[in-house]
């Protein structure tokens, strides 16, 4: 029987991985597939980088193994610093659009609540590695 912090853990890994695989998915939904797209830093379109549009599916992809591995136990540890990795990597996108409200919108959160979210985000992918 699971006594209450692994229940909460539980509860945090499928929470996690609902809404990796959420947002992962959405990286292949045409309209918020181009915005992100639009979202990569000039400073990272080199011509040795894969195209933003394929940026997006990657990380797309990267989103849904990460939320799914949270749940498989022989892959959730690895999948949790994965997942951190990853927040990190997807961050200058996230300031990109910060620096820039009125080409983004609603996607451009404000700088600094973006970073604590993703810092949040962060040490909730790290608990529920564990």
């Amino acid at each position: 029987m699971m006594d209450a912090a692994e229940i909460a853990q539980w509860v945090l890994r499928i929470a996690l991985a609902l809404a990796f695989i959420g947002m992962g998915v959405s990286h292949f939904v045409a309209a918020p597939a181009r915005t992100m797209a639009a979202m990569i830093p000039p400073a990272l379109r080199h011509k040795w980088m894969p195209s933003p549009t394929v940026l997006v599916t990657i990380t797309g992809l990267c989103e849904v193994a990460g939320g799914l591995g949270l749940l498989w136990e022989p892959t959730r540890f690895i999948a949790g610093i994965a997942l951190v990795l990853f927040l990190i990597a997807v961050f200058p996108a996230n300031a990109y659009a910060a620096e820039h409200p009125e080409r983004f919108g609603r996607v451009a959160t404000p700088f600094w609540r973006r970073y604590f979210a993703q810092l949040l985000l962060i040490t909730l992918c790290l608990l529920a590695a564990v």
